[in-house]
């Protein structure tokens, strides 16, 4: 027979338990009660592809920031609906031009790109009713082309040459806006006369580079001159380094970019600037590329040109996108305290350690970029804050910059197991000798 004490202490224990559990469950259907009672105010949705350009995240590169002992930052413009930074260059460049009556809705909008801006043009003029031909040196990868193709673009492939040569991609380009006014004029002419359009240009040759349905409404044709448009500057000024700003919340000490229009180094900076004087901000330049030497000694100059050797025309780099050997119109507006230089084999093994780490598949402009920002850590030391652009991702960038063979021929086989590349040890949390504080993370977002 059970003892009455030990009878009453179970139930006593029984009682007690189903008092606790009626108390959570009351507890919690009040809760729920108040949770279901509260109105939750739907997001509006956004209005059109234009409307998800910019705002894009900052992102904690881990890696990086446990090896140096800063807080890497990389504002993720792969996310963008075209998938670059150009997105925003390309938008604004169409809004000034539509302004100002320069382009008409309907007309073409030419471009000579290596690729990412031809692409963010092609996505974003069908929302102003316009129309996109691009023309891209040959060497650029191929699958930008099909691209641009798939998006409606029409795509002209043109062999690499100076900038100083009329058949440059960039001069086609012009001239192609140039030939689309010219149709436009003539066929204004024919409705008022009656007259059939003659669609030649002043030697007579017949325009087929640009589709007929490019021209066909007659709307004319603007080039966006996305090197020297001060648009592009704007963008960026007015977008790109405000969003920095605000997500940083004000605590930057430094901003790195590399430049080919000059466009995002420029309107970053100088904002930066404005807001911040003490933030430091440099170049990343890649081989061939004359910036380097123009931001340190103040002049343009590459040893490739004074030994008379490129592996191609117009700089000696497997980076599409970055580096040029004149000053544009959007680069002279750059904020710079320094630069850096970067090498093809730092952006290819940086690509690698990146994608093996942290996950980030990312274009070589990006890559070369993170060099960058790894190289400003080591100079300014730990405990900072660093942030710099991912412009795309790799997924425009498999012929080349991802293929092995391709590499291979250049003798760019990626080999490294960490950070050695760039002179770190094996010891991952060493920086120039000195051991990297323990950082709380932080979320940007």
């Amino acid at each position: 027979m059970v003892p009455l004490s030990r009878t009453a202490g179970a139930a006593v224990t029984v009682l007690s338990f189903i008092g606790v559990l009626s108390y959570v469950i009351l507890n919690n259907s009040k809760y729920r009660s108040k949770s279901s009672s509260r109105k939750v105010t739907p997001k509006k949705p956004k209005s059109g592809l234009v409307a998800a350009i910019g705002n894009t995240p900052l992102i904690r590169i881990n890696s990086l920031s446990d090896a140096t002992g800063c807080e890497i930052l990389g504002k993720a413009e792969f996310l963008n609906p075209g998938g670059s930074v150009k997105d925003r260059v390309a938008v604004k460049i169409i809004e000034e031009a539509l302004e100002c009556e320069a382009l008409s809705p309907g007309g073409v909008v030419t471009e000579g790109s290596a690729g990412s801006t031809a692409i963010s043009l092609a996505t974003v003029a069908p929302a102003y009713g316009c129309k996109c031909h691009v023309v891209i040196p040959d060497d650029a990868a191929i699958e930008k082309s099909q691209i641009l193709e798939a998006l409606g673009a029409t795509v002209e492939r043109v062999r690499p040459v100076s900038i100083t040569h009329r058949d440059h991609f960039v001069n086609i380009a012009r001239r192609r806006a140039s030939e689309a006014n010219d149709l436009a004029s003539k066929q204004k002419k024919t409705n008022k006369s009656g007259n059939q359009i003659n669609p030649l240009n002043n030697s007579g040759a017949v325009l087929e580079t640009l589709s007929s349905e490019c021209i066909a409404d007659g709307k004319g044709g603007f080039f966006a001159d996305q090197f020297e448009n001060l648009a592009n500057f704007r963008a960026h000024y007015e977008g790109t380094g405000p969003e920095i700003w605000e997500q940083v919340g004000g605590k930057l000490d430094a901003f790195v970019a590399a430049a080919g229009t000059g466009g995002t180094v420029a309107g970053v900076s100088r904002f930066l600037k404005e807001k911040k004087s003490a933030i430091k901000c440099f170049l990343i330049d890649p081989p061939g590329s004359g910036l380097f030497n123009k931001v340190t000694r103040g002049v343009m100059y590459t040893r490739e040109e004074a030994e008379g050797w490129r592996l191609k025309n117009p700089f000696d780099t497997i980076t599409e996108g970055i580096g040029i050997n004149r000053l544009t119109e959007n680069f002279k507006l750059a904020e710079l305290d320094g630069a850096f230089r970067g090498s093809d084999m730092e952006a290819v093994e940086m690509s690698r350690y990146l994608m093996k780490n942290d996950g980030l598949f990312l274009g070589s402009s990006s890559a070369m970029n993170c060099v960058g920002a790894f190289k400003a850590a080591q100079q300014i030391g730990p405990g900072h804050t660093i942030v710099t652009i991912l412009c795309d991702s790799g997924m425009r960038h498999l012929s080349k910059f991802y293929n092995p063979q391709y590499l291979a021929q250049y003798g760019l086989t990626p080999s490294a197991s960490g950070l050695e590349f760039l002179g770190l040890s094996g010891d991952t949390n060493m920086v120039n000798g000195t051991r990297a504080k323990e950082k709380t993370r932080k979320r940007f977002l």
